[in-house]
């Protein structure tokens, strides 16, 4: 195993691309769960979110537009989890589960004109001499618009629900949706408004990962980003700087493992493939079994349907 070829400071400029659709996925769903909804159709709107940003670039010959395109699909998807599970009152868990479903079959049959074609390319950001700063340029001055999306998100939603009246009254409906509504709050409408922002997140993450990521059209591309992107909301005790670090985190074991394969690692590649998977979901047992912080710090009313007359 030749080590020597891998680059510390490529391995960690591509850490921060291979983290963005994950960060923007699991930043949207910890907005939805702050409003007390679980949706676990997170993989089926980052999937419909790839083919749609995907197609429409490719059509266009624009990525912009199709990462607009890709936001508002998957938003309008998730609009459909909206009004099952806050009018209809599904079950969230069935009904996500659901979505999920749905979005990989529509994805599918969308995307089968598309495989095998090159989207356009994203550019990256021109920010002069800052580019050209030795190991710093290269990892954090040479990157696309929406990577410095993504870290300026956090810190907006960040801003969001620790300063703002509105982050207040949404984090008051997902603590005890009841008394949010006996103070006058439109419980429907705050939760519509929190899975259509987690619709477009989840769709933007997905269409980096077509656009920019591989960038391919493949069936079922998003390969699982969707769960991790859930469990990194847990991980992360539903706060925006720690979703930050459990994306980078993720993304940081994926690239490692594929220079390692590349590097000729005499760990099967396996092991290597599914080492992201299962770190994840070690970091989320260690967290659970101390009884503490990551149950206590879920809001109180995640999950549980909300009728104006109960």
């Amino acid at each position: 195993m030749d080590l020597s070829s891998i680059n510390p400071v490529v391995l960690i400029a591509s850490l921060m691309v291979a983290s963005t659709p994950i960060l923007l996925a699991a930043l949207g769903e910890m907005v939805v769960e702050k409003s007390g909804v679980l949706n676990l159709g997170v993989e089926g709107m980052m999937i419909v979110g790839a083919i749609c940003g995907f197609a429409i670039a490719v059509e266009t010959g624009s990525p912009t537009m199709g990462f607009v395109a890709a936001a508002l699909g998957s938003a309008l998807l998730s609009m459909i989890f909206a009004v099952l599970t806050q009018l209809f009152l599904s079950n969230q868990v069935a009904t996500g589960l659901a979505l999920t479903l749905f979005g990989l079959g529509l994805s599918s049959l969308l995307g089968q004109g598309y495989v095998g074609i090159k989207p356009p390319s994203t550019p990256k950001m021109d920010l002069g001499p800052l580019s050209d700063l030795p190991v710093l340029g290269r990892i954090l001055f040479s990157h696309d618009l929406v990577v410095y999306f993504s870290l300026a998100l956090v810190l907006a939603v960040w801003a969001f629900l620790k300063f703002t009246r509105a982050g207040l009254i949404l984090r008051a409906v997902g603590e005890s949706h009841d008394a949010a509504h006996a103070l006058g709050y439109k419980v429907v409408a705050i939760r519509f408004a929190a899975i259509g922002f987690g619709g477009a997140c989840a769709g933007l993450g997905g269409a980096y990962l077509s656009l920019v990521r591989v960038p391919q059209w493949t069936e079922g591309m998003t390969a699982g980003a969707g769960w991790i992107a859930l469990a990194i909301v847990v991980f992360a005790s539903w706060r925006a700087g720690r979703i930050l670090l459990g994306a980078y985190l993720f993304g940081g074991v994926t690239v490692l493992q594929l220079n390692l394969q590349a590097a000729g690692a005499a760990i099967p590649v396996e092991y290597l493939s599914m080492s992201p998977y299962l770190i994840t979901i070690l970091v989320l047992v260690i967290m659970s079994s101390s009884r503490g912080r990551a149950s206590l710090a879920a809001p109180a009313s995640l999950g549980r349907s909300f009728h104006a007359s109960s």
